[in-house]
């Protein structure tokens, strides 16, 4: 079954995916492969018609796009985010350590579920700022190995463990390196050729070393960490990959920071798609105004997973759209804006998605239980497109530990395929035309 070896390769992205910098040097790493060219913002581009490009900003988010060998008016663009909720290494001394343990200083980043990080093998990645040359030079670091763990306290010393505990990060929650003298080796895990006096900064974050599986009755489920939104970036990095380019610029964006509100350079709400926007607009000669013709006529699709029904709390949803895994895209809806569908993007998604041959299904809150947002609400802030945002259905979001359907990765990439390949025309009275 084709979809089983999509959902293992899926499992193999995520797996070499340890942090943020890590996701965007292995997309750059596909992108290099498949010929595309990377641009420096510091520099002039010059951009060729039939020629593929990519940008990075950061380390940690990359927008690439196609430039199509003709005459072009409008961008098909979709965008998921590099980020997830876990814990980053603080402070210039991050070491607590009482002459037996040694454990590190550290600080939740975004909205995690707390309690499944315990009792269970972690490891550190991320980038180290390196002097070299009188410069400051970014280096991806990956311990490797099993390296750390988050004891639980015994169930005889807390009798209340199983009725519910309010975790401190502060207090409960640094991991154990290893004994009193762990620190004065720690660098060397990362960097064994650096000297320490070399290393000036740090960006390192815990991640589970539980491996990613493939399970259930008829292998229908897969498991593991940052499923929440590394499926989205893996497939709508996939199906633009092999997409023909049309007569219109594809663009693919990739973020960090959506799990603390994009609020960064290279973030959703900087002006990262926008300045790569305007310079492919500056590359065809084209005058402002011509700009923001070509936006009006640009279609987004914002691609952030979604809460699948789970079975044992029911009252947690809503009983007239409640979405399942490997039931294909889903669709979501919020009246205030949460999400940016709107009756027209989602009836283009549909059409999409009957084009691609791939189910789709329609999530809307509890009215009673707000939800999450993502990235659409805040890239509509600044590149005004029409635009929707959809997912896949997973349970456990939040987690280190998360779980989705085997089937769906591969309909995301067929849906992002067909996306990229099919000519979205806005029609005189303010739709879109599906050719």
């Amino acid at each position: 079954m084709e979809y089983l070896q999509t959902a293992q390769n899926l499992l193999d992205f995520i797996s070499r995916c340890k942090s943020p910098f890590h996701v965007i040097a292995e997309a750059a790493g596909m992108l290099q492969q498949a010929g595309y060219v990377r641009l420096d913002e510091t520099k002039e581009w010059n951009l060729q018609p039939g020629k593929n490009y990519y940008v990075i900003r950061n380390g940690s988010s990359i927008i690439a796009f196609q430039i199509p060998q003709g005459q072009w008016h409008s961008y098909q663009i979709m965008a998921s985010h590099s980020d997830c909720p876990v814990f980053k290494i603080k402070g210039e001394d991050p070491f607590v350590t009482d002459g037996h343990y040694t454990r590190l200083n550290v600080e939740g980043y975004g909205g995690m579920i707390r309690s499944p990080w315990f009792d269970r093998p972690l490891s550190v990645a991320g980038r180290m700022i390196v002097k070299k040359d009188g410069a400051a030079e970014a280096v991806l670091v990956d311990a490797g190995r099993d390296l750390v763990l988050i004891p639980n306290m015994p169930i005889h010393l807390n009798r209340e463990m199983n009725e519910g505990i309010k975790y401190s990060i502060q207090k409960d929650m640094l991991p154990i390196l290893g004994d009193g003298t762990a620190k004065d080796h720690f660098y060397e895990l990362f960097l064994p050729d650096v000297d320490r006096e070399q290393i000036l900064a740090m960006d390192l974050y815990l991640y589970s070393r539980v491996h990613g599986s493939i399970w259930g009755a008829d292998q229908e489920y897969i498991s593991c960490g940052r499923l929440d939104d590394l499926q989205s970036a893996y497939g709508s990095l996939m199906g633009f990959l092999v997409a023909e380019p049309k007569e219109h610029v594809n663009v693919c964006c990739i973020f960090d920071n959506e799990e603390v509100g994009s609020l960064t350079k290279q973030g959703a709400d900087s002006t990262f798609l926008a300045d790569t926007l305007q310079r492919i607009n500056e590359g065809k000669g084209a005058d402002p105004a011509q700009y923001r013709r070509d936006l009006a006529g640009s279609f987004l699709v914002s691609a952030d997973n979604a809460h699948a029904f789970h079975p044992a709390h029911p009252e947690k949803y809503d009983v007239q759209s409640r979405v399942y895994m490997n039931e294909g895209i889903v669709i979501k809806q919020s009246a205030n804006q949460k999400y940016t569908t709107d009756a027209l993007s989602e009836a283009v998604t549909k059409m999409l998605c009957q084009k691609a041959e791939v189910p789709c299904q329609v999530f809307a809150n509890h009215s009673d239980i707000p939800g999450g947002s993502t990235l659409g609400a805040i890239l509509n802030s600044l590149v005004s497109v029409a635009s929707v945002d959809i997912g896949m259905a997973q349970l456990s979001m939040h987690s280190p530990y998360e779980t989705a359907g085997a089937k769906d990765t591969e309909y995301l990439i067929r849906f992002s395929r067909c996306f990229y390949e099919t000519e979205l025309k806005r029609t005189d009275e303010g739709g879109f035309r599906i050719n």
